[in-house]
Parts: structure tokens; sequence; C-alpha cells
């Protein structure tokens, strides 16, 4: 006698659920409690601080820092762009606009690093120094990240038939791009446009 499911009808293929759809947002939103819990911080101490710039400094590059804006801002148009493009599978034009945004992205951090580069005070300048610092160099290491990520979806792009199963990765990046976007014009605000 044997023993067994020999019988039983094969088990029903089961597709697995896409969890980009669902973790990714999960994760932007933790990443936004880290830096919502840093710009309370900065409010907090800026408040409280009756002079918050070391002495002999009167405020920050409010024009290198608006360039930076108007380049980063300018990237998210191209990434929608680049976006629209792929859905109506223009890959070259697609290939374009990412690429433009990666020149953006590293434009914003060469920006960042020559604007840090020209800083009248350190990191060692108080609660100023610490906060600028700490705000603008987590921002940027999240650039940084988005700029890889950026790079590796292009170089995924050039692979035969890589987006036949659809293109969740390329929403994800464009995503995570746009918050590092949203969080930049909040850091602009609260950091560069607070009067002195």
């Amino acid at each position: 006698m044997e023993s067994g499911n020999l019988n039983l009808p094969p088990k029903p293929l089961i597709k697995e659920p896409n969890n980009l759809g669902f973790g990714f947002p999960v994760f932007l939103l933790s990443e936004s409690v880290v830096f919502l819990s840093f710009f309370v911080t900065y409010s907090i101490l800026r408040w409280k601080s009756a002079q918050w710039f070391p002495v002999g400094v009167n405020g920050l590059d409010l024009t290198r820092a608006g360039i930076n804006t108007v380049i980063l801002i300018s990237s998210s148009g191209l990434i929608i762009l680049a976006e629209r493009a792929l859905k109506q599978r223009q890959l070259k034009l697609f290939q374009g606009f990412w690429l433009g945004t990666i020149s953006l992205g590293i434009i914003f951090l060469f920006g960042q690093a020559a604007e840090w580069a020209a800083m009248p005070f350190g990191l060692d300048a108080g609660a100023a120094g610490g906060t600028f610092y700490l705000l603008t160099g987590f921002h940027g290491l999240h650039v940084l990240t988005g700029v890889l990520l950026l790079f590796y979806m292009y170089w995924r792009s050039r692979q035969p038939h890589n987006f036949a199963q659809g293109h969740a990765g390329v929403s994800a990046i464009a995503l995570f791009w746009h918050f590092v976007d949203v969080i930049w014009i909040v850091l602009f605000v609260l950091v560069y446009l607070w009067p002195s």
C-alpha cells in the first residue's frame, strides 16, 4: 500500500507579491521620522539661542544654497520626464533624462562640498556648527545614495528586456529622489532662510 499524496493535484502556482510598493514607502516614512527629529531639535536649539552664529558670522551663503536648491528641484523635474518616457516605452529618452538627473545630483554634491570648504565656521562652532554639518551632511549622504541608485538603474536599463516585467525599481528610486528633494526644501527654509 502506497502512502503519500501522489494522486493529489499539484499545488497552484502562487505569484509572489511585489513588496517594493509597500516596503519602500515604509522605509521612506522611517527616514522622514529621523529627519523630523533633526528638524525639531534644530528649531528648538535655534529658538532658544540668543546668538546662533559664531561671532563675526551673520548668516550662511544664501546664493550658493539657492542655486543648489534650483539644481535639486530641476533634477526632480527630469526624473518625472524620465518616468513618463519609460511608460511610453521610449527607452533612449528615458536614459537621457535619467542621466540628466544623475548629472544634476552630482553637481548638487559638488556645490555642497564647495559650500562646506568656504564655510567661515567648522563643526566645532557650537550648536550652529554641529547642527549645520549634521543636517547638510546627512542629507548629502542621502543624495549620494540616490545618485548611486540612479547609476545602478541606468546600468540596468542598458540590459536587454530589463523592463519587460515592469519598472517598479525605477518608480521606487524616483520616489526616493523626490523625498530627498522635499527634505532639502524643508532644510533650506529652516537652515538658510531663518533670519539671523
